[in-house]
């Protein structure tokens, strides 16, 4: 089992040994994540070399788990033979190898502990920190040139192609990783503070309302205070949140926004537009009957949502995919052309299902589906199993973000779920240790 017996040099980031080489190449691919891809391709490619570096001299060892993604690329590959698109799910194959080398480099790796892992990951939250205060560098120089105030908000703060809901995601592990530590230093509550801004500049209410929900996972389950005392606690922050909505004009407005928005058909969307031609939301109702859009009308995050699954269920329909999907990286041009059907503002035309379990269900078939939604929620019972808040994070955090966004549509999404799903669930269950001895 690997071991950290220098903990307090390793905190130094001083690799004195194999054991904190193997920590650094295993964080490497999560450290490099808000980099340029070529920077975690060179990262992943190091870390798999030292995995198989001894490959002569490991053995193989079962673990069903980190078969599911290798059978999910299987999948893939077999996909090959009815795709709509051969060219594109070639490099969609090709995008999606980490599904099988990761979990093979794990198979063949020796076992390691709880607390490799926890080094591995205080890494990757140092440099989520690093990452931060660079981006509020950026902020300020933009702010300078031009007086614009959303420099520090969502994808102005961290780019488009980076994704704000997506980098929100990541830095919340990064977050957690220094709250649930039991000893904190100076720098572990300056870390605290950076991140937990950082979280709340990118402006996400899915990560915001994944960000609470943890909280309240972590105080019930794992803080030392009596139970009385935390249910009445989180009675008080339910009802001064729900009296607040009621009464608080600020809030009470966004909350009307919301309901308005989803709800109340043809809002005017006040952001764009000018006097000549007003730009309308469209409602849920909309999103999903509406027979034709115009070029005025524009998509809230949750109806876009709900209109790309309703192009889903059409092309469960018309094109017969139930078993065999679209094939991998497939399924673009299937939505290109029911954009152009609906007549969508061509902003439009290339986006993905925003949706995972869909975006895999239309290109692999309900097969795939089924293996993934099976690596998602045994990844949560497992985390729930051994307790390890921080694997919970991870996983409650993916079920919720895979709702919204089809992150595995991504180089960086890839490596972040499929290193982090095989690392966690890498680690022994302390009850089959316990048998086994």
């Amino acid at each position: 089992m690997l071991q950290n017996k220098d903990s307090n040099i390793f905190k130094t980031f001083k690799l004195t040994n194999k054991t904190n080489l193997f920590i650094f190449l295993l964080a490497l691919p999560l450290i490099t994540i808000p980099l340029p891809p070529f920077y975690n391709s060179i990262a992943t490619i190091l870390f798999l070399l030292y995995a198989f570096s001894g490959f002569y001299k490991l053995k193989f060892k079962i673990n069903k788990e980190l078969l599911l993604p290798i059978i999910l690329f299987g999948l893939m590959t077999l996909s090959l033979l009815w795709t709509s698109d051969v060219a594109f799910s070639l490099k969609g194959l090709q995008k999606n190898s980490p599904f099988l080398l990761i979990p093979l480099a794990f198979l063949f790796l020796p076992k390691f502990d709880k607390k490799t892992l926890y080094s591995a990951i205080r890494l990757f939250g140092f440099s989520m920190v690093l990452f931060a205060i660079y981006s509020f560098i950026r902020a300020t120089i933009r702010y300078v040139e031009n007086g614009d105030k959303s420099m520090f908000l969502y994808n102005e703060l961290v780019s488009v192609e980076l994704n704000a809901i997506y980098i929100a995601t990541f830095t919340t592990l990064a977050l957690f990783y220094f709250i649930v530590q039991k000893s904190k230093k100076t720098l572990d509550y300056i870390a605290i503070y950076i991140l937990a801004l950082f979280v709340a500049l990118l402006y996400s209410k899915t990560v915001f309302l994944m960000v609470a929900l943890l909280l309240v996972w972590h105080y019930i389950q794992f803080s030392k205070t009596q139970t009385s005392v935390k249910w009445v606690t989180i009675a008080l922050g339910v009802t001064f949140l729900f009296l607040s909505a009621i009464f608080v004009p600020v809030v009470q407005e966004r909350v009307s926004e919301e309901y308005e928005t989803a709800f109340v058909d043809n809002t005017i969307y006040a952001d764009y537009g000018n006097k000549d031609q007003n730009i309308y939301n469209i409602s849920l109702k909309q999103a999903y009957t509406k027979k034709e859009f115009e070029p005025n009308s524009f998509f809230p995050g949750t109806a876009y949502r709900v209109f790309q699954a309703r192009i889903f269920t059409e092309l469960l329909q018309e094109k017969s995919i139930l078993f065999t999907g679209l094939g991998i990286n497939a399924s673009d041009e299937a939505i290109q052309d029911k954009h152009k059907q609906y007549n969508l503002f061509k902003d439009y035309e290339y986006h993905n299902f925003h949706n995972q379990y869909i975006q895999f269900f239309a290109e692999l078939g309900i097969l795939g589906f089924v293996i993934f939604v099976l690596m998602v929620f045994i990844n949560l019972k497992n985390a729930i199993k051994n307790k390890n808040f921080l694997h919970i994070v991870f996983a409650v955090s993916m079920i919720i973000l895979f709702l919204t966004e089809s992150l595995l549509c991504r180089q960086r999404g890839i490596l972040f779920f499929i290193t982090l799903y095989c690392i966690f669930n890498s680690i022994p269950n302390k009850t089959k240790e316990i048998k086994s001895k």
